[in-house]
């Protein structure tokens, strides 16, 4: 599996994404930045992670959807190359085009920073082969626009279409009421392209991969992209 993460003035997770995908591959990502214009040949996955790129100014992942390496993100994915965006990674991936929908301010206008159950709601892409479907793991979150919203055909043809890829869920996987921290539409935590080839994702799996600061149930998310290498 050849990485790469793409480093937006602001962003503050590529180090943790690093690890991750160091410690799941056997081999350490190249970090590129947000002005370059290729990605390096032969890159399997690309990944936006998360952060405050460029101080969320105007709209979280407004101006870095815009970026000039955005360009080379979208021909990447036209092509069926793998692509994850955290959290800001999420926010931007929707602002590029790459996703439908927008990540608004939390329901209660609050930055929420926890640990946050998710249920893997399908285990047969790139993503996710290594947990069970239906499982519940624990990962943390920390945003204060995850807010997941979208007009009702795009909601319809998600949830029709099987393109919800983790909701937020209690640790008895209970979807729904307090297990929602943002008020997100759907208890939606990410979703899939049309191709199932780009996830974004508000939740950070990077941040659980070692028992020493936590646990170890985001491991499977970068465990399965070394697998589908």
């Amino acid at each position: 599996m050849k990485a790469a993460v793409v480093v937006f003035p602001g962003s503050n997770r590529e180090g943790d994404m690093a690890r991750a995908l160091t410690q799941a591959t056997g081999r350490q990502p190249s970090m590129l930045w947000h002005a370059d214009h290729e990605l390096p040949a032969g890159t399997d996955l690309v990944v936006l992670p998360g952060g405050f790129s460029y101080g969320d100014y105007l709209r979280c992942g407004a101006i870095a959807g815009r970026a000039a390496i955005m360009d080379a993100v979208r021909a990447h994915a036209a092509r069926g190359g793998l692509v994850l965006g955290v959290c800001n990674g999420f926010q931007i991936l929707c602002e590029s085009g790459l996703l439908p929908g927008v990540l608004m301010r939390n329901a209660n206008l609050r930055f929420v920073c926890r640990m946050q159950h998710l249920k893997v709601e399908r285990n047969d892409t790139a993503f996710t082969r290594q947990y069970a479907k239906g499982q519940t793991i624990e990962v943390c979150i920390a945003h204060g626009e995850g807010n997941y919203e979208a007009d009702d055909p795009t909601i319809d043809r998600l949830e029709g279409e099987g393109l919800v890829a983790f909701r937020y869920c209690d640790s008895a996987g209970n979807v729904g009421g307090e297990a929602n921290p943002n008020g997100s539409r759907n208890d939606i935590a990410g979703i899939y392209s049309e191709g199932r080839n780009v996830l974004g994702l508000m939740p950070h799996p990077e941040n659980l991969i070692d028992a020493l600061v936590g646990g170890t149930d985001g491991r499977g998310l970068f465990e399965s992209l070394a697998s589908a290498a």
